[in-house]
């Protein structure tokens, strides 16, 4: 298992960044690695909401199916996902501060590959670091995206 953290504090209400970053259709805006998402017509956003994503990394592009586990507005919500190969990961979205802003947002992102130990392995060989710069990356330009409004 594989665990990517990131913070960042951000110049806008937590309930604004919670709306961004909630908004499936708003993911192109701010994810780096986000090509492209579906998500069921009219789903309303609660416990069990699902989307499909694909995302592009390292030259390579892959679906992910997301189901949400949890959500408690605006402070909080984790999405499960299936991959490629049976691969599976969690991402969970922490949201703190007044009202007013500014909102300090926590994210982790948690993942395994096919394969066990050995998997792991080939991941760490061909991933590397991408994934840490890539959340880096992604919070910083949410960041910039929400501090312009």
């Amino acid at each position: 298992m594989s665990v990517v953290r990131e913070t960042i504090e951000i110049n806008a209400s937590p309930e604004v960044v919670f709306d961004t970053i909630m908004d499936p259709e708003r993911l192109k805006e701010w994810v780096t690695i986000h090509r492209s998402v579906k998500v069921p017509r009219d789903q309303k956003l609660e416990a069990g909401a699902r989307m499909d994503q694909v995302l592009h990394m390292r030259g390579v592009s892959f679906t992910v199916h997301w189901e949400l586990e949890s959500i408690r507005r605006p402070s909080s919500a984790e999405w499960i996902g299936r991959g490629p190969a049976m691969s599976k990961a969690s991402i969970r979205y922490r949201l703190s501060g007044p009202p007013e802003g500014p909102t300090q947002f926590e994210y982790s992102n948690e993942f395994s590959t096919p394969g066990g130990a050995l998997g792991a392995v080939a991941s760490r060989v061909v991933v590397g670091h991408a994934s840490e710069r890539e959340a880096h990356a992604t919070l910083a330009k949410l960041k910039q995206l929400l501090e312009q409004q």
